[in-house]
C-alpha cells in the first residue's frame, strides 16, 4: 500500500479517483477535497492534452476515439502508481472494464452521481464537450446518461449530487462517505 498521507487527522491510503458523467463536478469537487485532505489532485484529461499537446477534442477530431481511450487508460495507471490525491477522470473512462479494475485495485472509484437535469444545465454552454457536438445535444446527453448509469453504478462509492449544493459540501460528502464505508482508503486518526 502507498504510503498515505496525513492532514487534518486523516490519512488518505489510496487515491480517490471520481468518475460519472460530464458536468457531475468531478473537476470541481476533486478540487476542492484534495485541498480539504491537503493532497494533490489531478485531472487525467489535463493529463492527457498536456502531453498531446492538444486539446481532447483535438484529439478526437485526429486520432479517434478508441486512440484516446488507450493514451486516457495509461495515464489513469500511471497517476494511480504515484502518491495517494484525488484524480478526476473524463466521462468514458470508467466504461473500460479494465479500467474499472485498475481503479478498484489501485484506488476507490467515487461516483458522483447527478441526474440529468443538473447536468444539461451544467454543460449546455459549453462547447468543449466533443460528444455532444450533434445535431441535437441534449438527446446526445441523454442517450448518454442513460448508457452509462448502470455502469457508472459499479463504482465503489457513490455519492449523489444535488442542485444548490456547494464544492465544500459535496467533498464533506465524499469525505464522510469514504469514512462511513472505506477506512482502507480515507481514515481518521486521533
Amino acid at each position: 500500500m502507498a504510503e498515505g498521507t496525513v492532514h487534518k487527522g486523516l490519512i488518505l491510503h489510496k487515491t480517490i479517483v471520481f468518475v460519472g458523467m460530464m458536468g457531475a463536478g468531478k473537476t470541481a469537487v476533486g478540487r476542492t477535497l484534495a485541498a480539504q485532505l491537503g493532497v494533490m489532485f489531478r485531472d487525467s484529461d489535463h493529463e492527457i492534452e498536456e502531453a498531446a499537446n492538444m486539446t481532447i477534442a483535438e484529439i478526437f477530431a485526429r486520432d479517434g476515439e478508441p486512440f484516446f481511450r488507450r493514451k486516457e487508460s495509461q495515464v489513469i495507471e500511471r497517476l494511480l502508481e504515484g502518491k495517494p490525491g484525488v484524480l478526476s477522470t473524463g466521462g468514458g473512462a470508467f466504461l473500460s472494464a479494465d479500467n474499472r479494475q485498475m481503479i478498484s485495485r489501485m484506488g476507490v472509484s467515487v461516483w458522483l452521481d447527478a441526474d440529468l437535469d443538473l447536468l444539461w444545465e451544467r454543460v449546455r454552454h459549453k462547447d468543449t464537450r466533443p460528444l455532444l457536438r450533434t445535431p441535437d445535444p441534449k438527446g446526445t446527453l441523454r442517450q448518454l446518461y442513460e448508457a452509462r448509469v448502470p455502469v457508472y453504478a459499479q463504482a465503489d462509492v457513490a455519492v449523489p449530487s444535488a442542485p444548490g449544493l456547494s464544492l465544500d459540501q459535496m467533498a464533506k460528502r465524499v469525505k464522510a462517505a469514504l469514512l462511513d464505508n472505506r477506512p482502507d482508503v480515507l481514515e481518521k486518526v486521533e
